[in-house]
């Protein structure tokens, strides 16, 4: 077997340290420690902008997502009209709520007043019909003593219910006979309201 000299092994060993340093250089490159590109001033391929990939989006991508940002704005936008147009919808709700809700109370009082005034005038109508009966039932010149002691309204109202008693029964009315009786500016006053109410 042949010995190897002493300057062979010394060539294998820088051989050796040759590779582990250019390996080193290309692990530590790899880790990102250092750039060897940048140190030997090497001049990375441009990527085409279309095909450009990793965390630079390419052009067509930018593009694409400018679209869809686009969209989605006008998509809020829309929306934003929409509960806009909502929220005034049920502002105008709310208030013709209260407008009827204000229509209805006065409807509610309206009712209210005409069912008083109605029991009010059943009552005076009740009043009236007795009244009248009660005027046929005496002496006409006491009845006129009673009537001209009366407002005009209710002598009138009186002498109209002794005209339907009397028509209702088929004889003829007191009435006029009654006004005959009455002091002349009393009787010609209820004559003309008479024609008049």
């Amino acid at each position: 077997m042949r010995a190897i000299s002493d300057r062979a092994k010394l060539l294998y060993i820088l051989l050796l340290i040759m590779f582990i340093v250019v390996i080193g250089f290309f692990w530590l490159d790899h880790i990102g420690f250092i750039n060897l590109k940048k140190m030997f001033g090497v001049k990375k391929d441009a990527v085409s902008v279309l095909d450009a990939k990793g965390d630079e989006p390419s052009l067509v991508e930018r593009e694409e997502f400018e679209k869809e940002k686009l969209k989605v704005g006008e998509r809020v936008e829309d929306l934003d009209k929409r509960e806009a147009a909502i929220q005034e919808a049920e502002k105008t709700l709310h208030t013709d709520r209260e407008k009827l809700e204000e229509i209805r109370k006065g409807l509610e009082l309206e009712k209210n007043k005409i069912e008083k005034e109605k029991k009010q005038y059943s009552g005076y109508k009740r009043n009236v019909v007795d009244l009248a009966q009660k005027i046929e039932n005496i002496p006409p010149e006491q009845a006129v003593e009673i009537l001209i002691r009366w407002e005009d309204t209710l002598v009138i109202d009186v002498l109209r219910q002794i005209d339907f008693n009397a028509t209702e029964a088929g004889k003829m009315s007191i009435s006029s006979y009654l006004i005959s009786l009455m002091p002349k500016d009393k009787a010609s006053r209820i004559m003309y309201l008479m024609t008049q109410l």
